[in-house]
C-alpha cells in the first residue's frame, strides 16, 4: 500500500463509520492496527466528528464529520482530474 497521510487515513475511518461501525469494522475498513484506531478514533471524538453510541457500540459520523468527508472528497476528485489532464498534456 502506498503511503496515506494522516488526512487520508482520517477520511477511510469517517468512510468506514458512514452508516455506523464498530471499532474492529473501522479497523478493516481503514487497514489500522488496533493501537492506531485507539487513537484515531479518540481524536476524531474530541474534535467532534465521530461519535460512540455506548448501548449499540457503534462509531457515527456527526454532522462535522459528513461536512469533513465530503470537503476531503470534492478535493480528491478535482486532484485527481487535475492528474489527468496533466499527464495528457505532458
Amino acid at each position: 500500500m502506498k503511503y496515506r497521510s494522516r488526512t487520508d487515513i482520517i477520511a477511510m475511518i469517517l468512510r468506514a463509520a458512514t452508516n455506523g461501525a464498530t471499532k474492529t469494522r473501522i479497523m478493516y475498513g481503514a487497514y489500522l492496527s488496533y493501537a492506531q484506531v485507539k487513537e484515531y478514533l479518540s481524536f476524531l471524538i474530541e474534535k467532534n466528528l465521530i461519535t460512540y453510541e455506548e448501548g449499540t457500540g457503534l462509531y457515527r459520523l456527526t454532522e462535522s464529520g459528513m461536512k469533513l468527508l465530503r470537503t476531503y472528497e470534492g478535493i480528491s476528485d478535482l486532484i485527481s482530474i487535475n492528474e489527468s489532464k496533466n499527464t495528457e498534456f505532458s
